[in-house]
């Protein structure tokens, strides 16, 4: 069992993780568009280069295992701002999805925030050079 855990924490961080890693990177591509339906959803266009950071290095962060608890915190508090401030219609049977799928996400991360990165992490790698 150990060895199924030891494989699955990296596993659980890198499927947990490459969506924001992904997203950022293809907000820097669409830089405009995203500004823009930042804006008609009423939030100011100027943190865009902040949701790039924190989606693109948080991400690669959570994926790698550094900084694991800290990360995992920041990450689930903005899956739940996203879903209050871009999916909140709960009319619409799509936007209602990505609301639930927004705070499943910060589940996730509550989870890792509560248990750490696990085997295979930069955090796990930096405990052992410690002890």
């Amino acid at each position: 069992m150990n060895t199924l855990q030891n494989f699955a924490a990296p596993t659980g961080r890198f499927f947990l993780a490459i969506m924001f890693f992904m997203s950022g990177l293809t907000k820097i591509s669409q830089y405009t568009a995203t500004q823009g339906y930042m804006e008609a959803m009423g939030v100011p266009g100027f943190l865009l280069p902040l949701v790039i950071l924190t989606e693109a290095v948080g991400g690669l962060a959570i994926i790698l295992g550094w900084k694991t608890k800290y990360v995992a915190f920041a990450l689930a508090g903005f899956s739940v701002l996203s879903a209050i401030l871009f999916h909140a219609d709960f009319s619409n049977q799509a936007e209602m999805t990505n609301f639930m799928k927004n705070i499943a996400i910060a589940g996730g991360f509550l989870t890792l925030f509560v248990h750490g990165a696990g085997a295979y992490s930069l955090d796990n790698r930096a405990n052992q050079k410690s002890a």
